[in-house]
């Protein structure tokens, strides 16, 4: 099958490029947001292919897999074929709504010929979807491996952005969680996130690393904080979990549903998590067996290969 989806999130795309497929990824020459292409810092398999606007046009695509409002239209100008209609399309939805679940319509909420994909079912029951079908396959993470050493006493955070995106990702929280530990701030765009926050350089690292240097990098911390107010269930939590690595989280979104009880902490009250990053520090053997419960809990529910199921059989129903 050949499947038409562009380069928006990396992580996600990574999973599902290891199906059985041959995957369109649209190319152009700035390789701007439309056009991306292969990653940079991802290890992708050979059946993800650059094409062209115009070498799309004269490919045959058996499958549309649409992530953003505007590629409905883009698809239909760079193939000549109208997605849902002239081919068999689904739109993955990666986000929570932005603004009010109450009053948020999903983009697609008035089409029926395109099924909307929601990562989470926090995501799904929060969406209106108005007429759309929807389902839910949950995220896939391929093992990393127990790379966690927690040789490090910090905690690590992993966000993009977080001057721009702020209390979205809980950006507000990290000075009074930096006093119950020193942090590790990873993502992109996290540059002078110290400075703008009045935290000491020493309690607030950030650090852009490669893919390939980010998990090792995470596994030397003794623990993995998570204190996003609101955005979809977080991949980089699911990961630190599977690098063995015990987790402290607000109890938001999905995160009740992915973090069990013996595999973290996670509540609502700033104060109970920097009690637990405190006490995470100051004891590695509880950190140590914790995060083996989280590696556990993660790999039995967001394996990469059922994640590659589901989209299987989802794929089938579609273009049948």
């Amino acid at each position: 099958m050949n499947i038409l989806v562009w380069h928006v999130h990396g992580s996600w795309l990574t999973s599902f490029l290891q199906g059985p497929h041959t995957y369109l990824l649209p190319v152009t020459p700035d390789r701007g947001p439309d056009g991306l292409g292969r990653a940079r810092t991802w290890q992708w398999p050979a059946s993800a292919r650059e094409l062209t606007p115009r070498e799309l046009r004269e490919s045959d695509i058996d499958l549309m897999v649409l992530q953003r409002p505007h590629e409905a239209g883009l698809a239909h100008e760079w193939t000549g074929r109208r997605p849902g209609r002239d081919v068999p399309a689904v739109y993955v939805e990666h986000n929570s709504p932005h603004a009010s679940a109450v009053d948020t319509r999903h983009p697609l909420a008035d089409r029926t010929d395109i099924p909307v994909v929601h990562v989470t079912h926090f995501n799904r029951l929060m969406w209106d979807n108005g007429r759309a079908p929807t389902t839910v396959v949950e995220h896939g993470i391929i093992d990393p491996g127990p790379l966690w050493t927690g040789e490090e006493r910090r905690a690590a955070v992993v966000v993009n952005e977080p001057v721009r995106r702020g209390r979205t990702t809980g950006t507000d929280l990290l000075p009074g969680f930096a006093e119950a530990a020193p942090l590790d701030v990873f993502g992109m765009r996290t540059e002078g996130l110290a400075a703008h926050l009045g935290i000491p350089d020493e309690r607030c690292r950030t650090r852009d690393l490669p893919q390939t240097e980010l998990h090792p990098a995470m596994a030397r911390c003794r623990v993995y904080l998570h204190p996003v107010r609101w955005t979809s269930l977080g991949l980089s939590l699911l990961e630190a979990m599977f690098l063995g690595m015990p987790v402290v989280a607000l109890d938001t979104t999905e995160i009740r549903e992915a973090v069990p009880e013996d595999a973290g902490v996670v509540s609502n009250r700033p104060e109970v998590l920097a009690d637990a990053l405190r006490h995470f520090l100051g004891d590695p053997e509880h950190a140590r067996t914790t995060g083996e419960r989280a590696r556990a809990a993660a790999r039995a529910r967001y394996g990469a290969q059922r994640f590659l199921d589901d989209w299987e059989r989802l794929m089938k129903e579609v273009t049948r």
